[in-house]
């Protein structure tokens, strides 16, 4: 997992982690924090595991670190966070050692996470889309009267 703690201890990822920290501070629905993101790398890697599939431990979690690396830039200039994740995550996976394979695997996974047809196309998006959907306690959530979260992407169940 050297690449993985080299992605957690990257300037880029602590910068815009505390970024999205500060900006999420008073957010009453789920927040985009360092627990969320590692909750989806568990789930995600579970998921790979459990099914048999050929993905490598520090992609699944290389992905699922950076997922929402782009939230603090959808904030603060509209720009998608897929899209914009994507872009920051790029540098990010090539100062950790990630090849152009890896790299275009988890970039890809990155940019079709929030769709689930899209997430369809590749196993790494799949697999990130569902451990996203399924990292949300929404059946014990106290806002979840007020949020406007599709009923379908919302999570009433223990999965995993």
């Amino acid at each position: 997992m050297k690449r993985v703690n080299q992605i957690i201890q990257h300037e880029v990822f602590i910068r815009e982690l505390k970024k999205l920290n500060r900006l999420e501070r008073d957010r009453m629905y789920c927040r985009h924090d360092i627990e969320h993101l590692l909750s989806v790398a568990r789930l995600a890697y579970i998921t790979a595991l459990e099914e048999g599939l050929p993905l490598k431990k520090d992609v699944i979690y290389g992905a699922a670190l950076l997922h929402d690396i782009g939230r603090a830039s959808q904030y603060e200039t509209g720009i998608p966070h897929d899209q914009a994740g994507a872009l920051i995550a790029e540098t990010v996976l090539m100062d950790c050692g990630f090849d152009e394979t890896e790299c275009a695997e988890i970039l890809g996974a990155i940019g079709r996470h929030r769709s689930k047809a899209a997430a369809e196309e590749e196993i790494l998006a799949k697999v990130l889309y569902q451990a996203d959907k399924a990292s949300r306690a929404c059946f014990a959530c106290k806002a979840q009267s007020a949020c406007d979260w599709p009923a379908e992407k919302k999570n009433y169940s223990v999965k995993r």
